[in-house]
């Protein structure tokens, strides 16, 4: 099966988690990632300036009307809704909170399901609340590849079982097996 994107939620610990699936992956990996990592409303580089350091692809803030183009890894900016258009374009929004929070997994996995549909790949990582499951659920339908972290392994297992409970989850992976599968997709074995 042919895979175009990655979308990636998470929250407490997700910085670290990130940082274990992401820093494996070569400069030129195949696919654009798309990541919602709850944070605060105040802008600050802080995120992707720590990913860039430990990552070979290029991270940065996502922007309004951007391309989505493959080897680059797309942040949610603070307090902003990071969605996928139809056209394979990024857009932001500052429509209310989901799940409490702005930016919010569900948002850009539900959206990024409609336009992808199942050449999708939806990953739940560490966090303490349910943002991600409905998103993922979604996914799921549209016949995209759905991963949770193993809760057992995540710094907050809460997300991540939140999915699994809801049957919204194909796989359920430690970091290092999510990393060495992403590896295998895109035809670079660990």
């Amino acid at each position: 099966m042919d895979y175009q994107t990655i979308v990636i939620g998470t929250s407490a610990g997700g910085l670290k988690a990130l940082q274990e699936i992401l820093a494996p992956l070569p400069a030129d990996f195949a696919l654009p990632i798309l990541v919602v990592q709850h944070r605060l409303p105040a802008p600050d580089d802080f995120l992707a300036f720590s990913l860039n350091e430990s990552c070979q692809l290029t991270v940065k803030e996502a922007e309004e009307k951007e391309p989505i183009k493959p080897g680059l890894v797309y942040i949610a900016p603070a307090n902003y809704h990071l969605l996928v258009e139809q056209d394979k374009t990024l857009s932001l929004s500052a429509e209310a909170k989901v799940c409490y929070s702005r930016p919010s997994i569900d948002v850009l996995f539900e959206t990024a399901a409609e336009a992808y549909l199942s050449s999708l790949i939806g990953l739940i990582l560490t966090g303490a609340n349910n943002d991600g499951t409905a998103g993922l659920k979604k996914i799921k339908e549209k016949g995209g590849l759905t991963i949770a972290q193993d809760p057992t392994t995540a710094e907050s297992g809460i997300m991540p079982y939140s999915a699994i409970q809801e049957k919204a989850v194909d796989k359920i992976m430690s970091l290092a097996e999510i990393s060495s599968f992403l590896l295998q997709l895109s035809g670079k074995e660990p």
